[in-house]
């Protein structure tokens, strides 16, 4: 049994009893209905929670692919309609609610739900710039991360990509981690695509990336031509690109060899989340390039997200004139809604200043 079908399991009766509550308290808004109904719809929503889990770390499959999708989509207006209500509740405290305003109110989520689906599967591109003094020429990097390939994201985000990089004017793609999101199987031939992108492609693996089987992402990846750094360095373009690999054995900062460092180039850093900046900066990496957050993915959780993460979203640049790029991400995790955030890839433009 994967990891994610085991999180899902011990998670089971309380997820069931919230919507069981949520659904009851709803219809109670709009004048009730038979407990019974309730049960039936609360049963058929964990189906389509448990059901595609074990069948999509074997085989993924369209009918497995859409009930995943459908189950996000629950558990993105699960918590949409229970902040509606208790805003409905709070309300009711203070003043009557004529029952149109009341269903006006609860048609908001659902509406929302149409522009936050579209905001997420809408790939955008961002331009930023960084200066460093010791750049050999000035050099554009497509800085991409958190793809999440998987059952609700397939084969299609993966094409998106390809195209939208194949219109850039980069020299090199940089993936920062969660290529897969570890909900499927992946497949030899599932990133294949990539193969088509007229830019060399990095990728260094984060913690979805070892979800099911990493040994699969791998394999993926080298026959679709992506150069996978594993606690691995290269050079390109005056750039000294070391990968370090996501790690759940060490809750500490990882421990890296000053050796890396080439005083003579440009160093820097793909790291799947944005932690340790400060240390690695101190180490000599010029740039760190993280993702992981998603930025918080759609509000309220955005909000979160800037207090969870020191580095939630963006640019950022520190005394010592160094810098950590962490972006929003491509693809979405759990469910593919996006509200504040983009899915997007970042052009940073490295200027020798």
């Amino acid at each position: 049994m994967n990891f994610t079908t085991k999180r899902a399991l011990l998670m089971a009766p309380f997820y069931m009893l919230f919507e069981f509550f949520l659904i009851k308290y709803i219809f109670l808004l709009v004048g009730g209905v038979d407990n019974v109904y309730i049960l039936i719809l609360t049963l058929f929503i964990g189906l389509i929670h448990f059901m595609p889990l074990n069948f999509e770390s074997k085989k993924s499959r369209v009918l497995t692919r859409f009930f995943t999708t459908l189950d996000g989509l629950c558990m993105w207006a699960s918590v949409m309609f229970l902040i509606d209500i208790v805003f409905i509740y709070i309300l009711k405290r203070f003043v009557v609610l004529p029952f149109e305003v009341i269903l006006i109110l609860l048609l908001i989520v659902p509406l929302l739900g149409i522009y936050n689906y579209w905001k997420a599967h809408r790939l955008v591109v961002n331009e930023k710039t960084i200066e460093l003094g010791n750049l050999e020429r000035d050099i554009s990097i497509a800085h991409l991360s958190d793809v999440h390939f998987g059952s609700i994201r397939h084969k299609k985000i993966i094409e998106d990509i390809a195209d939208k990089l194949n219109g850039l004017d980069c020299e090199l793609a940089i993936i920062s981690g969660d290529l897969t999101d570890g909900t499927s199987v992946v497949e030899p031939d599932d990133l294949m695509a990539f193969c088509n992108v007229r830019m060399p492609i990095v990728f260094t693996p984060g913690n979805h990336d070892f979800y099911l089987e990493i040994d699969d992402v791998m394999e993926a990846c080298r026959k679709a031509g992506i150069i996978v750094l594993d606690n691995e360095s290269m050079e390109f373009g005056g750039l000294n690109i070391h990968g370090l690999t996501y790690s759940f054995d060490d809750r500490s900062k990882p421990k890296l060899d000053e050796s890396l460092i080439k005083r003579d180039k440009v160093n820097l850093l793909n790291y799947h989340v944005p932690y340790y900046w400060e240390d690695f900066s101190a180490m000599g990496f010029d740039v760190q390039l993280s993702g992981h957050t998603h930025g918080g993915q759609f509000y309220p959780a955005v909000w979160f997200g800037n207090l969870m993460f020191k580095y939630n979203m963006g640019l950022f640049k520190n005394n010592l004139g160094r810098y950590i790029h962490v972006t929003t991400g491509v693809g979405s995790m759990g469910t593919p809604m996006r509200w504040g955030t983009d899915s997007e890839i970042v052009v940073l433009k490295l200027k020798k200043v």
